[in-house]
């Protein structure tokens, strides 16, 4: 668990579950109120932690920002990115794919980067029964991927372009299956999918429930940050810099107490799954989820080639207003 080791059509309109239509604010003398998101992943190692000490009454931004958290959670990025737009939400944890395609969608209004949060976590995994062990036998193939225009979708994509297949959003030579994460065990264990590119736990899930095998594991993107709306830094300038300053302080507590950290994020997965994952799933997950505060902007380039190479994403801007400055 140490480490000191694209552009799909943004609907500009309320994700499921979000009511709020503007920024929301606190009463007169009350506390402020920050809408936080994040994913039932463990590549979202702190908010899990972070949301399960807020059931606990311990919350660990709330402490430290002297606000009122309010958690959201999402399937993967581009729903949370929604809610960005909708200005329904202040800050997430998010995978990096979505927040280009927003970046250059908004022409660099949004949304700004405070911190880096993991690496890794992500891999492709592939039936035995499919009989896929080369690039090329992947071709007629179903791969599913969380979400369309989310990280792992892009990077799917882009690497079946590499080897040479043609991919389209409904077809093409390989078929790319958004599917809901919670969904891709049961049609993987049906053979009506032939290879899942996805995060963790749901890489692990897949293959000491489903039998799968890993085929390319990625550890050197940075999977998840810590991502505001740009107009929260204006708004709430000195939360957001007490906000980043958390989240890093956090990163530090889950490296430095790791068995603590492992009994939040099962019972935090509990809570929003409904069902404990066993310690086999979570140990191998955290195994493959690096933590680190820094963004990488070699990462980061490398995204936009692969939104590019997948034909998700054209001009984007340059990315230094993208990253705010520690």
């Amino acid at each position: 668990m140490k480490r000191r080791n694209f552009l799909y059509t943004l609907p500009i309109g309320l994700s499921a579950g979000l009511t709020a239509c503007g920024p929301k604010t606190a009463p007169t003398g009350g506390k402020p109120v920050v809408r936080f998101g994040h994913f039932p992943n463990i590549t979202h190692v702190q908010a899990l932690v972070a949301h399960h000490l807020s059931r606990q009454g311990k919350g660990w931004f709330e402490e430290r920002l002297g606000a009122t958290i309010e958690w959201f959670t999402y399937n993967a990025g581009p729903s949370a990115i929604e809610a960005i737009f909708a200005r329904s939400l202040d800050v997430t944890y998010i995978g990096p794919s979505p927040v280009l395609n927003a970046y250059a969608k908004s022409k660099g209004a949004e949304p700004r980067i405070l911190a880096g949060a993991a690496n890794g976590g992500s891999a492709l995994v592939v039936r035995p029964a499919s009989g896929i062990l080369k690039p090329e036998d992947f071709r007629g193939k179903k791969v599913a991927t969380p979400q369309l225009g989310n990280t792992q979708d892009v990077q799917a994509r882009a690497w079946l372009v590499e080897h040479g297949f043609k991919v389209t959003q409904t077809g093409g030579d390989v078929s790319v299956i958004p599917t809901a994460n919670a969904d891709q065990l049961g049609l993987f264990a049906k053979g009506e999918i032939d290879a899942v590119w996805t995060a963790e736990p749901w890489v692990s899930r897949l293959e000491l429930e489903g039998g799968a095998q890993v085929y390319l594991e990625d550890r050197e993107t940075n999977v998840t940050m810590l991502v505001a709306r740009a107009a929260f830094l204006t708004e709430q300038g000195e939360l957001v810099k007490k906000l980043t300053t958390a989240h890093r302080e956090l990163t530090d507590w889950i490296t430095a107490h790791p068995a603590e950290a492992k009994e939040l994020i099962k019972a935090e997965l509990q809570a929003l799954t409904t069902a404990a994952p066993s310690d086999a799933v979570v140990d191998r997950a955290l195994a493959r989820t690096l933590l680190t505060n820094e963004v990488s902007r070699p990462s980061l380039d490398k995204m936009v080639g692969s939104a590019q190479k997948a034909g998700f994403l054209k001009d984007i801007p340059a990315l230094d207003q993208l990253l705010v400055k520690p």
